[in-house]
C-alpha cells in the first residue's frame, strides 16, 4: 500500500513539474478589455447632431447606455470641418477608454490613434476601418437590404394612379448628400428594388455635396418632382429634410432615412429607410461590461438584426395594404435567405 501512495506522489509531483514547463493556454482575446474605465464614453461624429437621422441615431444610443449604466458621456462634433478631425480625436482618447466613432474622411487618423492606444476600445461605425494591431471594432451596416425594400415602396407607388396625386410617368427620385461608397450603394439597391416592381421604371438622383444645407435638399427634390417623380428619397442628414418638406409642399411623396421620419411631414413621407446606429453602441458597450468584447471584430447589421428596416409608422396612413403587406412579405424572405439582395461593389 505505501508503494503504491509513493508512485501515486511521483506520479503527482511529475505531472505538476511537466504543467509547469507547459505552454500557457492562450487567454480570451475579450480579457483585452478587463482594464477598461467603462465609466465614460465618447461619440465622435465627423458630422454635427440635429439631422433627426444619422447622427442622432447614435445620439440615442450613447443616451441609453447613459441611462442604463450611470455613464459619463461625451459627444463630440466635427461639423464636417476637416481641421477638427485630430483635435477631436486626441480630446476623445483623453476623456474615455470606450470610443464610439464615426469616421469619415478620417479613416487614418482612426487607425493611428487606435494603434497608439491600444488599451482603449474604438467602435467605427457604418464603415469598416482595419488598424495594423486589429484593434478597431467596426460596425458594417447592410443598407442594401433595406433601401431594396425602400425601392420597392417606391416602386409600387409610382405605378399605383389610383394614390392621390400620383402620375403614369413611372419616375422615382433620390437625393444623396453627396457620392460616395455608402450613399451608393442605398441609391444601387433602392433603384434594384423598384425595378422589381416594374422594370420600365426610370430612377432619377442628385448629390449635393452638403450634408446641412436644408434649402438645397429642398431645391433638389422639387426639380426632381418638376422631372416627374412621384415620390424621393432622402440620404442626405440634415439636408435631407428639406426633400421632406418639398414633398409636403408638392403634396407628393418621400422616403425618410436612418431614423423614423414619417412624422416630419405626416401624410407625405410615406416610410422610413431605419439605419439603427444606437442599437451597435448599446450592444457593443453591453459587451464591454460585461467582459466579453472582443477587440477587431466586423459585426454585420441588416434585416435579421434589425440594423436597418423599412418602418411606416406614423406615416398617415397613404400607402395601400397592398405595399404593407408586400415589404413584411419580403423582409421575411430575406431574412430567410429566400430573396437575395445584391450587393453594392464599387
Amino acid at each position: 500500500m505505501k508503494k503504491i501512495v509513493m508512485l501515486v506522489s511521483v506520479f503527482t509531483i511529475l505531472a505538476l513539474a511537466l504543467a509547469s514547463c507547459a505552454p500557457k493556454a492562450a487567454a480570451p482575446e475579450a480579457s483585452a478589455v478587463s482594464g477598461i474605465d467603462t465609466t465614460k464614453a465618447v461619440y465622435l461624429i465627423n458630422g454635427a447632431l440635429g439631422d433627426d437621422a444619422f447622427y442622432d441615431s447614435g445620439q440615442k444610443g450613447m443616451d441609453a447606455i447613459a441611462a442604463k449604466y450611470g455613464v459619463e458621456i461625451r459627444t463630440l462634433e466635427c461639423g464636417y470641418d476637416p481641421a477638427q478631425y485630430e483635435p477631436m480625436l486626441e480630446a476623445a482618447v483623453e476623456y474615455a477608454d470606450v470610443i464610439f466613432v464615426i469616421s469619415y474622411g478620417f479613416e487614418d487618423l482612426v487607425k493611428q490613434y487606435a494603434d497608439a492606444n491600444p488599451q482603449k476600445v474604438f467602435v467605427n461605425l457604418d464603415t469598416v476601418v482595419v488598424n495594423d494591431a486589429k484593434t478597431v471594432t467596426s460596425v458594417d451596416y447592410i443598407e442594401e437590404e433595406s433601401a431594396y425594400l425602400a425601392g420597392v415602396v417606391a416602386g409600387m407607388l409610382t405605378v399605383d394612379t389610383s394614390i392621390p396625386n400620383v402620375n403614369d410617368q413611372k419616375i422615382i427620385g433620390a437625393v444623396g448628400g453627396d457620392q460616395d461608397p455608402v450613399i451608393d450603394a442605398f441609391m444601387f439597391a433602392y433603384e434594384n428594388g423598384a425595378k422589381s416592381v416594374d422594370p420600365e421604371i426610370t430612377m432619377e438622383r442628385v448629390y449635393l455635396g452638403d450634408w446641412e444645407d436644408t434649402a438645397k435638399g429642398k431645391q433638389a427634390a422639387l426639380q426632381l418632382y418638376d422631372m416627374g417623380a412621384d415620390i424621393v428619397f432622402q440620404i442626405a442628414a440634415n439636408a435631407g429634410k428639406g426633400v421632406l418638406q418639398a414633398s409636403g409642399e408638392r403634396d407628393l411623396y418621400s422616403i425618410g432615412v436612418d431614423t423614423n421620419q414619417n412624422a416630419l411631414v405626416p401624410g407625405h413621407v410615406v416610410a422610413s429607410d431605419i439605419k439603427d446606429i444606437g442599437l451597435a453602441i448599446t450592444n457593443i458597450f453591453a459587451t464591454v461590461k460585461d467582459g466579453t468584447y472582443v477587440p477587431g471584430t466586423v459585426f454585420n447589421y441588416g434585416l435579421a438584426t434589425g440594423g436597418v428596416d423599412v418602418v411606416f409608422d406614423d406615416n398617415g396612413g397613404v400607402l395601400p395594404q397592398a405595399i404593407l403587406d408586400k415589404v413584411n412579405e419580403l423582409r421575411q424572405q430575406i431574412i430567410n435567405g429566400d430573396v437575395k439582395v445584391e450587393i453594392y461593389v464599387p
